[in-house]
């Protein structure tokens, strides 16, 4: 007798879309049936053409408690990540007061989450000027690795590295073969903007300094032998020297983000400030040239970077706003709503949101839907589509540039370890080498 059975005619595995009952034990996938195979369990679903998907794995979410709790917090990220069929995040260090750069930051992060969350959670430390002597120890007591920045992060208490400071963190990282993820844009060529519309944002933030960001990084990765990943690719510009690397087997890797694959800066209306995020949302051809990146393999990983604020932080001008994009209910709709519409098929979309993010955390059992993974599963319904309202998302401020939008694909149901999210939640805070 098992627990549940869910059955799918098009359940997303690993060899492909099938036709398949799903059986689940103790929260965790115990075998996977032909469809009209019988399987005494104790609860049964049959979603028929609905698609069963494994649970997205979100490795770029900015919670933002303890500290700024009125940007976001556990309770409403997480309800947002359930409902847009996520059923993993590993949160960002910064943003949060304290950022996560000490083991007692890290206490407290823990703490602020306990209770609260309705998916898993892990947590990311963060590498900041000071803190060499804290990787180690942050290390241990299971971050899934490190961030840093190599331009100011836009907040005081999470400081940009120095590139000789990214090379000792680099060196210490590779001594216990941990993770640097790092935020890529070179400050010598970043400028102000020279007015407050989107254009001249945009021309204060040129592709070229996120590829020159990326060489250096690579660099450095090819140096020390430490692991590192590129976070939210923006700019095509990178493709050639991650291609690059990755043809010399350098540990390198990328990612890219919903925002970057499906909204372009000629779509952006003058003063939408809720389209402004760094590094910045480029033109429709670079758009095209992201997305040839993903499907070769050179981006391997598409994450929200879920970074929201309240609304009076994005005023007055593109100049002056809060750089961050809103998304986490709505990432898998939105990469659907264009992956389709190019030819792409519900099986990538798992592998660049669920699969390949998995394995750059390390959490082997997440993220496929195989016997003795987690039973962390989806019922989603892709011809479907709906039109955003931002006031009835679930993330806690209404702002984000899909308001009004029609996405195509709807999450019906979100099982976290065969349990179906609901009012309690039931979420598990991860370390490092968690299942």
């Amino acid at each position: 007798m098992t627990d549940l059975v869910i059955r799918s005619r098009r359940v997303v595995t690993p060899d492909g879309v099938v036709a398949a009952a799903v059986a689940v034990r103790d929260g965790t996938i115990a075998a996977l049936h032909p469809y009209d195979a019988p399987v005494p369990a104790r609860e049964e679903h049959d979603l028929g053409e609905v698609a069963l998907l494994p649970g997205l794995v979100d490795t770029h979410v900015h919670v933002n408690e303890p500290g700024r709790v009125h940007w976001e917090g556990f309770d409403s990220a997480t309800r947002a990540a359930a409902a847009g069929g996520v059923t993993t995040i590993v949160d960002m260090p910064l943003n949060s007061l304290p950022p996560t750069v000490t083991v007692a930051a890290l206490a407290a992060k823990r703490a602020a989450a306990a209770g609260q969350c309705r998916v898993d959670v892990g947590f990311w430390g963060g590498a900041v000027p000071g803190n060499l002597k804290e990787l180690r120890p942050l290390h241990e007591q299971g971050v899934f690795g490190f961030k840093c920045f190599l331009s100011p992060s836009g907040v005081p208490e999470f400081p940009e590295l120095s590139v000789p400071e990214v090379r000792q963190a680099m060196t210490e990282i590779a001594a216990f073969d941990g993770l640097l993820i790092v935020h890529a844009e070179d400050p010598a060529l970043l400028g102000e903007p020279a007015g407050p519309s989107y254009a001249e944002f945009l021309g204060s933030r040129p592709g070229g300094s996120e590829r020159s960001a990326v060489s250096t990084v690579i660099g450095l990765a090819r140096e020390t032998g430490a692991r590192a990943h590129i976070l939210h690719v923006s700019s095509a510009e990178c493709l050639e020297p991650l291609r690059a690397a990755r043809a010399d087997g350098v540990p390198v890797s990328a990612e890219t983000c919903p925002h970057y694959l499906t909204l372009t800066a000629e779509q952006v209306p003058e003063g939408a400030t809720a389209y402004k995020c760094c590094p910045p949302i480029r033109s429709s051809a670079n758009r095209d040239l992201l997305w040839e990146g993903l499907a070769e393999g050179v981006l391997s990983c598409v994450v929200s970077d879920h970074s929201p604020s309240p609304a009076d932080l994005k005023v007055p001008d593109f100049a002056a706003a809060w750089g961050g994009i809103a998304s986490l209910q709505l990432g898998l709709a939105a990469v659907w709503t264009e992956a389709s519409r190019r030819g792409y098929g519900l099986a990538d979309v798992v592998r660049w949101m669920a699969a390949n993010p998995a394995s750059l955390a390390r959490l082997d059992g997440k993220g496929r839907i195989l016997p003795g993974f987690a039973a962390d599963l989806v019922a989603f319904a892709p011809e479907d589509d709906f039109s955003v309202d931002a006031a009835k998302l679930h993330h806690k401020n209404p702002v984000t540039p899909y308001d009004g939008h029609t996405l195509k694909g709807v999450v019906r149901t979100t099982w976290l370890r065969g349990r179906p999210v609901g009012a309690e939640p039931h979420g598990t805070l991860l370390s490092l080498g968690a299942r």
